[in-house]
């Protein structure tokens, strides 16, 4: 059941979005060489909670198993769900980093792929791809569309230049809960899927391959890797539709102020929401 929040309701996600955002940032200035992802979720959850908010993936649960982490900290060729652990991340690692908040009542949602130390050059056009896929989505995601435009849109720009795009995993509407209506796919056919409608908060999610599209579960039964291997990248933020143009509460800017090197987006030029 898709439920359309009330203006009081974007304000309380609005600010769930905005501590994310500052969390992802704080996580940002210690992404480096030597640092590991347990630290970096450590480092997370006290700011989290230190702001009045307390981390939504921590005891989330999927049947049984439950998530013991407050960051998905996905390695190179894992996706998505990534346990945070103590191995030292390397120079030229891609980490995904996935944060999510309960803050008021309402989720806060986001995901963001950095570079420890200097990446290769295909990693590189990887995260950039990524991120334009992701902009790319977010500006179909106004009233009288359909969640199909989203996914052809980022699904479009990824498989022309030659990236598997993931279709085992989907972005979703979120709220008072972290999953809510509608699933937001990364692929799809133009005009087809849930029509949009004002009001309607939804997290768009590209998680795109270097590789070939197909993944497997770890036996953790958390994190999810690429068949073959190869890395992959993670961008995520947090949408309202609305009318005329999306609102983005998510803010990358943040994000990207803590980075010690030129952001991938940037390079692209589509660092401005």
């Amino acid at each position: 059941m898709v439920h359309l929040k009330s203006e009081r309701e974007v304000d309380l996600l609005r600010e769930a979005a905005l501590l994310v955002s500052r969390t992802l940032a704080v996580v940002a200035a210690r992404v480096q060489p030597g640092a590991t992802t347990r630290e970096l979720d450590s480092i997370a959850e006290e700011f989290i909670r230190d702001h009045g908010a307390v981390p939504a993936f921590k005891g989330y649960k999927v049947g049984s198993v439950v998530f013991p982490a407050t960051l998905c900290t996905s390695v190179n060729d894992a996706v998505v769900h990534g346990i945070p652990d103590d191995q030292p991340l390397k120079e030229c690692d891609l980490l995904s980093v996935d944060c999510g908040v309960v803050l008021d009542g309402y989720v806060g949602d986001s995901a963001y792929t950095f570079a420890v130390g200097e990446l290769s050059e295909d990693d590189r056009q990887l995260c950039t791809t990524t991120y334009q896929a992701l902009e790319a989505g977010v500006a179909q995601a106004v009233a009288g569309n359909r969640t199909g435009d989203i996914g052809f849109a980022v699904q479009s720009l990824c498989e022309a230049r030659g990236y598997g795009v993931v279709k085992d995993l989907v972005g979703h509407g979120v709220g008072r809960n972290l999953h809510e209506d509608p699933q937001i796919p990364n692929f799809g056919r133009r005009g087809t899927g849930r029509k949009l409608k004002s009001g309607l908060t939804i997290c768009i999610e590209p998680m795109i391959n270097r590789g070939g599209a197909a993944v497997r579960t770890e036996s953790d039964g958390w994190t999810i890797r690429t068949a073959d291997s190869l890395p992959s990248a993670h961008y995520e933020k947090t949408v309202v539709v609305r009318q005329d143009r999306p609102e983005v509460l998510t803010d990358f800017s943040i994000i990207e102020a803590a980075l010690s090197y030129v952001p991938y987006g940037a390079v692209a030029g589509l660092n401005d929401s």
